[in-house]
């Protein structure tokens, strides 16, 4: 896809998630097909602006002050932005983030799954990371779909939802 692809397209539940081979912070490929065969998990994918931005930052980090309650529920949290995988493991290390952080640096998967294209960003409409987060099923199917969601107090909301806590 090229920069320019406006699509906007958004995933429902039901739908089959997108499958995707992204290389992760500490260098490794992680593909979403190996993640869903791994004991019939579900997986948490969430889409964020930036690495080491304030609400980046408070995402990730309650992502994984939270992280034991997702694993027990044999839930995988990835975390996916359109960082390098160096600047991802400059990150993980800062806030001694434990789970996946994946590189889309070419923005296909944020396009795939609807979390890039026009957004408001302080009044004005541009073209960026919708902030985004999906609960995908053992079988491939998004169950839960999050758009334009906001850093603080989203993982208590997708904890709710998948009936944590």
């Amino acid at each position: 896809m090229s920069e320019s692809s406006e699509s906007t397209t958004r995933l429902s539940p039901g739908d089959t998630a997108p499958e995707f081979t992204l290389t992760a912070a500490d260098g490794s490929d992680v593909r979403l097909g190996d993640v869903l065969a791994s004991g019939g998990k579900r997986v948490v994918l969430y889409f964020y602006p930036a690495a080491m931005t304030p609400g980046c930052t408070t995402e990730a980090c309650d992502f994984r002050d939270n992280l034991r309650e997702f694993e027990d529920a044999g839930v995988t949290v990835l975390g996916v932005s359109p960082d390098s995988p160096e600047k991802l493991a400059e990150f993980r290390t800062q806030e001694g983030l434990t789970f996946p952080l994946l590189s889309d640096p070419d923005k296909e998967v944020l396009r795939a799954y609807g979390a890039f294209g026009e957004k408001k960003n302080y009044g004005r409409v541009v073209q960026g990371v919708i902030r985004s987060t999906f609960v995908i099923d053992p079988d491939g199917t998004v169950a839960k779909a999050f758009y334009n969601v906001k850093a603080t107090g989203h993982v208590a909301r997708v904890k709710r939802e998948l009936g944590l806590g």
